[in-house]
């Protein structure tokens, strides 16, 4: 334990990577976590990008599609469903996505992991239920990113396990590492 009483952050280093989409790790990937880039289709009008179809190996079921935005350098973290699968894809800006398995009988449990998303670098992460996650805007400009879910949003009863974004058990820190 640190002197805050939080767990040493995790020493990450590259444990996926499918060109230039890489999943950095303390041992390996989070069980049931899955990247890869997305299809993107440009021409002389514009591009189209396609997320997720419903032929995908990745799609279970539909619940919901939305999307969140955040500013340059804020933290949204961290929070679990006990039912739901996310699929993020950012739109716009730059974000490094954190993850944390925290289920008991995981595989992989303590596992850390992080993924950065981008406009530049299409692609679509998968995370399933029981893996804590959040992400930090690393661009200079407001980040959107688009979540298609399993589920819909209860909103009496939310699927939504919270912690802490900087005070908590997950060896994890979201400050920029210069080097």
């Amino acid at each position: 334990m640190s002197k805050s009483g939080k767990p040493p952050a995790v020493a990450l280093k590259g444990v996926w990577s499918d060109e230039a989409l890489i999943i950095r790790g303390g041992k390996g990937v989070i069980d049931g976590v899955a990247a890869r880039r997305a299809r993107v289709l440009p021409d002389e009008r514009g591009r189209l990008g396609e997320i997720l179809r419903a032929d995908d190996p990745w799609f279970q079921k539909f619940g919901q599609v939305y999307f969140t935005t955040t500013f340059p350098g804020v933290v949204k973290a961290w929070h679990f469903h006990k039912l739901q699968t996310d699929h993020f894809y950012c739109l716009r800006g730059t974000v490094k996505l954190g993850l944390y398995d925290a289920r008991d009988a995981s595989p992989t449990r303590g596992e850390v992991n992080e993924v950065y998303l981008s406009e530049h670098r299409p692609a679509l992460v998968r995370i399933p239920p029981g893996v804590y996650h959040g992400w930090m805007c690393v661009s200079d400009v407001e980040s959107i990113v688009v979540n298609v879910t399993t589920e819909c949003y209860n909103y009496a009863s939310p699927d939504e396990f919270r912690a802490h974004p900087h005070d908590n058990e997950i060896p994890y820190v979201w400050s920029r590492q210069d080097g």
